[in-house]
């Protein structure tokens, strides 16, 4: 016999059901060819799986050990199973997205909520992208949906023809600074000139092979670089520099006198907000995704 899944099933079963007997009747089986196999796998493996010297039969140590480890294996060969069925009916096992910043991901929560009463067993991981780094995400092949601006997605991406673009969302940028910033007395529309002279909080194109991009920053000015948007805001929230924000995510903040919006000579127009994902794929739980992004609804939940 050698050792199987049958044989593992059955160790298992026996030990969960406390005898020979009940597990036989579990599994459909005569006690007798209980016996017979776990009497065979013995045999194949040279070791005592059972203490019978007793009035019921006991598992050796060797036979606690294979039953922890053979346990491991039933589970992993049941998730083979799941996944492989799965795949059979159209639904992913794992579903990978690459999201801008732009985008909170506590506002996402309530669509994960729906998605997973909607589409239960498909596991999703996200990932948050600046920039080039949501299309590299993409091209890479390390997301199946991405969500980025337009301005980062690279010529070789958009005309490969291997992914499908949708436009899907438009941010609005405002040039914002802390009401104690040297600027928030300055005449408007502020001139680059002006702005120039302070330092400006910029975020990081996330990239790592293909070459990044940078937006709003003007030549010979200081600049403090953070890893995303939440940290670009509260980096200006505390006055340490100055620079545009989504006006989604400064909202809240200008209202509460904790952000000063200031109109520039040159506005930063607005983004307009891509969904990516590869032509081949027609998994049901990539349509939902596409589908949801692509709601106006949807967006003005996620930008409130």
């Amino acid at each position: 016999m050698m050792l199987t899944l049958e044989a593992l099933q059955i160790l298992d079963t026996i030990a969960r059901q406390g005898s020979f007997a009940a597990a036989a009747e579990a599994l459909q089986r005569t006690p007798s060819a209980l016996t017979y196999s776990v009497r065979k796998l013995e045999e194949d493996l040279d070791v005592l799986l059972f203490d019978r010297r007793g009035y019921r039969a006991q598992l050796t140590a060797a036979g606690r050990e294979l039953l922890e480890q053979g346990r491991s294996l039933l589970a992993a060969a049941a998730e083979v199973e799941r996944r492989v069925q799965r795949t059979a009916r159209g639904w992913e096992v794992e579903l990978r997205l690459a999201i801008d910043n732009v985008v909170a991901f506590e506002k996402l929560l309530p669509l994960i909520q729906e998605f997973e009463e909607t589409m239960p067993g498909t596991r999703l991981r996200f990932a948050f992208e600046v920039l080039t780094g949501v299309w590299e995400a993409l091209l890479d092949g390390r997301a199946d949906i991405v969500l980025g601006t337009a301005a980062g997605g690279p010529e070789i991406l958009r005309s490969s023809g291997v992914f499908q673009m949708k436009a899907v969302a438009s941010v609005e940028w405002i040039f914002a600074i802390a009401p104690a910033h040297p600027l928030a007395q300055a005449q408007e529309p502020l001139e680059s000139m002006t702005i120039q002279a302070h330092r400006v909080i910029a975020v990081g194109d996330s990239a790592r092979n293909l070459p990044t991009s940078s937006f709003g920053l003007l030549s010979g000015q200081e600049v403090l670089t953070v890893p995303c948007l939440q940290d670009k805001l509260q980096a200006q929230l505390a006055g340490l520099g100055c620079g545009h924000l989504p006006r989604h995510m400064a909202a809240q903040f200008l209202a509460r006198g904790l952000l000063v919006e200031k109109q520039t000579l040159q506005a930063k127009p607005p983004d307009t907000l891509h969904l990516g994902w590869r032509k081949t794929a027609q998994g049901k739980c990539t349509r939902w995704f596409v589908q949801k992004f692509s709601d106006p609804a949807c967006w003005e939940k996620l930008f409130s």
